[in-house]
């Protein structure tokens, strides 16, 4: 009987990528660890078979002693494995908004993306439900708990249907050891924590949740994403750069003006909005008593008359 080419795990990996892979270059985003390892190993056989161009990097936040060792560790093991590999040192604002955790994301993402090719990102199901659990947590809605997208803009993920369990033995079955990153445990990260919480979760329950909380995020984005198609329609012919007009607004049903107040203030450059920000808006939309301005990131907005002004602080 011929031996097959690939294991159970790393075949079911190999086939998610190959669903999604372009016959085009791509970059692939690894760390090293079993979820991005596995991804940078099945895009090697899948690019094989449609012809694609696959190059790795890995990026070096720096943000850990001998960070540089490992990147050049993992590039070499990847080279070993016939790829093309290189690694980027990026530069991370500690002070950024939002902390460290999410200044490390933009920054990786930017440095993955900047050579124009689509980039394949190795988040797994288990990673979707962490996301959900902690879009729970933010209580901003729908949005919140879409969780991450199999697609958007040059980013695809191509295993948010498999476990990271599988990712663990596809590695085994390739035979390479990922790197175990420190920051995976260190209960700092909400993510981390989060972690933690849905194991306990499912351990209460009797029943594994990440599934259903990864199948509510599929839901809940094909519900989010026509919401803001349909507030986008119901805001049109109006610059949202400028003063927002009540009576445009107020009227809306409040699944489409909260969006619209939402898109308004990131028009304004507004960063990091949430649903308390959106909600005080609404007060000055819907319930006007005379009542102040009211402090946005990055600003202060108030009513005059019958229209919203936004002002930079």
């Amino acid at each position: 009987m011929a031996r097959r080419e690939l294991g159970p795990a790393s075949l079911a990996v190999a086939h998610a990528v190959a669903s999604v892979l372009p016959s085009a270059p791509v970059v692939i985003g690894c760390s090293g660890g079993a979820d991005s390892l596995a991804l940078a190993l099945g895009a090697r056989w899948a690019g094989t078979r449609c012809g694609a161009e696959v190059r790795v990097i890995v990026i070096d936040h720096g943000l850990q002693d001998g960070s540089d060792e490992v990147a050049r560790r993992v590039v070499e093991l990847l080279t070993r494995e016939g790829m093309t590999a290189e690694s980027r040192r990026v530069r991370i604002d500690a002070d950024a908004p939002g902390g460290t955790e999410a200044a490390a994301r933009e920054v990786r993402l930017a440095a993955l993306a900047s050579d124009g090719f689509p980039v394949l990102l190795g988040h797994t199901l288990d990673d979707q439900a962490e996301s959900v659990l902690l879009g729970l947590l933010r209580g901003s809605g729908t949005r919140s708990l879409a969780g991450m997208a199999g697609e958007r803009g040059p980013f695809i993920r191509p295993l948010l249907g498999v476990r990271r369990a599988a990712t663990v033995q596809a590695c085994a079955e390739w035979d390479v050891e990922p790197w175990e990153d420190p920051h995976n445990t260190d209960d700092r990260f909400r993510r981390v924590r989060a972690r933690g919480h849905l194991e306990e979760l499912s351990g209460a329950m009797g029943a594994d949740v990440a599934p259903a909380l990864a199948r509510t995020a599929s839901l809940a984005r094909m519900d989010a994403d026509l919401l803001d198609q349909l507030a986008v329609r119901a805001c049109a012919g109006h610059d949202l750069t400028r003063e927002l007009p009540v009576e445009a607004v107020a009227g809306l049903p409040d699944a489409l003006r909260l969006r619209v107040l939402r898109d308004w203030l990131l028009a304004h450059g507004a960063p990091n909005v949430a649903m308390v920000h959106v909600m005080a808006l609404d007060l000055l939309l819907r319930d006007w008593r005379g009542q102040g301005a009211v402090g946005v990131p990055g600003g202060r907005v108030e009513r005059r008359g019958s229209a919203l002004h936004h002002s930079r602080t």
